[in-house]
């Protein structure tokens, strides 16, 4: 009986929470987007920090970095690039989604690392030399690891999410990759002697 209540009550309460974020994305796509990719940049940080690179104390200022790199650029940028890309390549045909996820990676992602590596630069009070090395080393790596990863993702992106729940789902997914986004935006540019 008890199993049955609390199953009962987890399926409402997710629907109802399911219900409240559409109803805010309808009022307020733009914030609800900004507010999901700060949600994914947080989550992919501090998954970075805790199991991949082992950190024993959370480096909350480099989290704060990532989350506002969610907030001001991710979730803003996608609202509208992903409304662009639908309104002028509507549709789910096979033509249209291999267009979409060609154009989201060939053109889109090196916008986006560059953005990337330059906005964590400047948060960290580098110097543009320092930023440019960093862009030099790390965005081809970053490149072609969202071709891994993005291309299939993008895939179902286009073909099956309705337009609307697009940068939810990008930052579903968005958190996984965050973990290498994070590691490697993080990881210290060798020197060259």
């Amino acid at each position: 009986f008890f199993q049955e209540v609390f199953r009962s009550f987890k399926k409402s309460s997710m629907s109802f929470l399911w219900a409240q974020y559409n109803r805010a994305l309808a009022a307020q796509p733009l914030v609800v987007k900004a507010l999901t990719s700060f949600t994914g940049f947080t989550a992919g940080d501090l998954l970075a920090q805790k199991a991949v690179e082992g950190k024993e104390e959370i480096d909350f200022v480099r989290t704060a970095r990532m989350a506002t790199f969610g907030l001001l650029w991710h979730g803003p940028s996608g609202h509208y690039f992903y409304g662009f890309l639908d309104s002028k390549l509507p549709g789910t045909t096979m033509a249209t989604v291999f267009t979409k996820v060609g154009i989201d990676q060939l053109l889109w992602n090196p916008i986006f690392g560059i953005v990337f590596f330059s906005y964590l630069g400047v948060a960290e009070g580098k110097s543009q030399s320092d930023i440019v090395a960093k862009i030099k080393s790390d965005l081809p790596t970053a490149v072609t690891g969202s071709w891994a990863y993005w291309i299939p993702a993008h895939f179902v992106n286009f073909k099956f999410i309705p337009g609307e729940q697009r940068l939810l789902y990008i930052n579903c997914m968005q958190i996984m990759y965050n973990i290498f986004l994070s590691f490697l935006g993080n990881k210290e540019v060798k020197k060259e002697e």
